[in-house]
C-alpha cells in the first residue's frame, strides 16, 4: 500500500495498468473501493490510480469535515499531482468526486490534463438539498446494503463518517457556501459531463444544468437515457468507452493555442450561411453561383434551427 503524507496525515492510494495516467476520485461516504470493480474496463488503457481522500477508506481519520469539503479534497489531489510528479494527469470524478475534480482543474490546470465529472448536481446544489439529505441519509443508515457499502469502503467506523459528512454538507447547503474556487467558466481544461437520466440522486433538470455549463466551458455532455447514481456504475460498460474516448482524443485546445473547439452561440448562428456558401463544391472553370443560392430549400435546411430546441 502506498501514502503520501498531507497536512501531517497519510492519504492512501494505489496504481495499476498501463498507459497516460487517470485519477479516479470517489464521492462522498465511499472511498476507492468503489471504483475496484470497473478497473478492468480502464486498466488496459491507463495508468489507475485510486485514491482515498483523508478521514475515509484506508487514510487517516479526521475529527470532522469542512464545510468547504470538495475545494479541501481538491488541495488534497492537487498535493498527490505534486507527489507523483507525472506532469499533467487526467481526472475522473464520481459524484461528491466530481466537484473536487472541477475545482483541482480550476485551481492548478497546469497539473490537470482533463476532466470527467459524473453525476454531480453542477453549479449549486439541488433544491431543498441540506433536507433531502438528511433524509436519504437517515433511510440509509437503516437498509442494509447501504450499510453493507459504507461498511466495505469505510470499515468499522463507517457511521461516524457518514454522520460528519452529512454535516458538513448540510452546512454547506444552509450557509450557501460557494461550490467552487472560483467561476466555473474559467475553467481552462477539457470538460466531459456525465450523467444517468434516471438517477434520483441528482437534481431534477441535470440536463438543463449540464448544458448551461457547457455553454460557459465548452464542456462536452454524455448522457445515459437509463441508469441510476451514478452513471460511472450503472451504465459501467458504455462510461467507460465514452471516458475512454474523452481522454484519449488529441486536445485541440493544448496543441494549438489559436484554436478553441466550442459550442456555437446564438449570435454566431449567421456564419453558418457563410460556411454552408464555401462549402458548395465547384468543379474547375466553373462559375460561381449567387450567393442567394443557399436560400433555396434542398441548401436552407442545412441551417435551418430549431428556437424552441435551442
Amino acid at each position: 500500500m502506498s501514502y503520501f503524507i498531507y497536512q501531517e496525515k497519510r492519504i492512501y492510494y494505489s496504481e495499476s495498468g498501463k498507459g497516460n495516467q487517470v485519477v479516479f476520485l470517489h464521492g462522498n461516504t465511499a472511498s476507492s473501493r468503489m471504483f475496484e470493480m470497473l478497473l478492468p474496463l480502464y486498466e488496459e488503457h491507463f495508468k489507475v490510480i485510486l485514491v482515498d481522500f483523508l478521514g475515509h477508506g484506508r487514510s487517516d481519520r479526521l475529527t470532522e469535515f469542512p464545510a468547504d469539503l470538495w475545494q479541501e479534497e481538491a488541495r488534497q489531489i492537487i498535493a498527490l499531482l505534486e507527489h507523483l510528479d507525472y506532469g499533467k494527469v487526467s481526472l475522473v470524478g464520481s459524484s461528491g468526486g466530481a466537484w473536487a475534480a472541477v475545482n483541482a482543474g480550476l485551481l492548478r490546470p497546469d497539473l490537470v490534463g482533463k476532466v470527467v465529472a459524473d453525476s454531480f448536481d453542477g453549479r449549486t446544489l439541488g433544491e431543498d438539498f441540506a433536507r433531502k439529505l438528511l433524509n436519504e441519509r437517515a433511510g440509509a443508515k437503516q437498509d442494509e446494503q447501504a450499510v453493507g457499502f459504507y461498511q466495505w469502503c469505510q470499515g468499522e467506523d463507517w457511521e461516524r463518517i457518514v454522520d460528519m459528512d452529512t454535516k458538513a454538507l448540510v452546512q454547506c447547503a444552509e450557509e450557501n457556501l460557494p461550490l467552487f474556487f472560483k467561476p466555473i467558466s474559467e475553467l481552462e481544461v477539457p470538460l466531459l459531463l456525465m450523467g444517468s437520466a434516471g438517477d434520483e440522486m441528482v437534481r431534477t433538470d441535470i440536463r438543463d444544468e449540464y448544458e448551461a455549463i457547457s455553454g460557459k466551458t465548452g464542456a462536452e455532455i454524455c448522457m445515459f437515457s437509463s441508469g441510476g447514481h451514478p452513471a460511472i456504475y450503472s451504465n459501467a460498460e458504455r462510461a467507460a468507452e465514452a471516458i475512454r474516448q474523452f481522454l484519449s482524443r488529441a486536445d485541440v485546445r493544448n496543441d494549438c493555442n489559436e484554436i478553441v473547439i466550442r459550442p456555437l452561440k446564438p449570435e454566431e448562428y449567421s456564419v453558418l450561411e457563410d460556411f454552408l456558401y464555401d462549402a458548395i463544391y465547384l468543379p474547375e472553370g466553373a462559375v460561381a453561383p449567387r450567393k442567394e443560392i443557399i436560400n433555396q430549400p434542398e441548401f436552407a435546411i442545412s441551417v435551418k434551427c430549431d428556437p424552441e430546441a435551442g
